[in-house]
């Protein structure tokens, strides 16, 4: 009996450490300050911390700003971190529209204005590398530093290829029929990606899982991530005439999972830009910060550094 019990103290001992386990992915370290800040028509989340030269990070679909946690805390203690959630997505407002991902660029560009920030280093996932690319093609004498990881960029080398992929079906899903049939099944929707697109499944854990579906699930939340895929033939269109312009004059390092876009996210920036380096992320696929967080971590900080 007395072993039973002994046994039964050290299970309920590890109850707390498995919960603060299962949360410390999306704290960001102690010092960070939220904040809505009203642009471009309308509100988006922001977090900002740290102290140096700024860095914005932003995120894609499938996951809020959270996800750069783990990245913040190691870039605070060298730089401003500014984290925010795009047009639509996690705790930003869900306007109607403006989801092409030139205006989207133009929210950053806001939210740097509130924060009287001028010049920043760029790192992007997913979605954020296309209102990344739109940022910096814009307002190029603003960027200093861009990271692109792991998707293509709307009419950028070789865009036209990549959408000939059956995986990328969601890219033309959506619609007020789509979104009554995903209504109160977003995690069924979600786990489609995060199973599809990962090296392993495993990798993209339950508590992820859980933390991003309940804001996928919130009141216009799947109608605005459909809508940032729905404006990618406006992006095209808009990022071709960027193109045409030249090509962006800072350095870049475009980052691909081993098991997902890998050497081919250095092709999409050479079409882009001159100077370009590429890193490919090994067992990874394309959650390259939940699959393989060190080794992408270490990737982006040795760039910026």
């Amino acid at each position: 009996m007395r072993k039973i019990f002994a046994l039964l103290l050290f299970v309920v001992s590890l109850l707390p450490v498995a919960s603060y386990a299962a949360t410390k992915a999306f704290t960001f370290p102690a010092g960070f300050k939220n904040q809505k800040i009203a642009v471009n028509g309308t509100r988006l989340y922001v977090r900002v911390g740290g102290q140096g030269p700024a860095v914005v990070l932003l995120h894609g679909f499938g996951e809020t700003g959270d996800m750069w946690a783990p990245l913040a805390a190691k870039l605070a203690a060298t730089h401003t971190v500014i984290v925010p959630d795009l047009r639509g997505m996690g705790l930003s407002d869900h306007p109607d529209g403006g989801f092409d991902k030139k205006n989207q660029a133009a929210d950053i560009a806001g939210v740097l204005d509130t924060l009287k920030v001028g010049k920043v280093d760029v790192v992007a996932h997913d979605i954020g590398n296309m209102v990344a690319y739109a940022f910096a093609a814009g307002q190029p004498e603003r960027v200093t530093k861009l990271v692109l990881m792991d998707a293509p960029v709307p009419g950028v080398g070789p865009w036209d290829e990549i959408l000939k992929s059956p995986l990328l079906w969601h890219f033309r899903f959506g619609g007020p029929d789509m979104e009554r049939l995903v209504k109160g099944r977003e995690r069924i929707y979600l786990d489609r990606f995060w199973n599809e697109f990962s090296a392993d499944p495993k990798r993209f854990d339950e508590a992820s899982r859980q933390h991003y579906t309940k804001f996928y699930a919130l009141p216009g939340a799947m109608h605005s991530g459909f809508e940032q895929f729905h404006a990618f033939d406006q992006d095209a269109v808009d990022n071709k005439a960027y193109l045409a312009k030249g090509p962006l004059p800072m350095p870049v390092l475009a980052v691909g999972g081993e098991k997902s876009f890998g050497t081919t996210m250095e092709t999409v920036a050479r079409a882009a830009a001159n100077n370009v380096q590429g890193a490919v992320v090994p067992n990874s696929g394309h959650w390259l910060m939940e699959e393989q967080p060190e080794a992408t971590i270490s990737a982006i900080t040795n760039f910026l550094q």
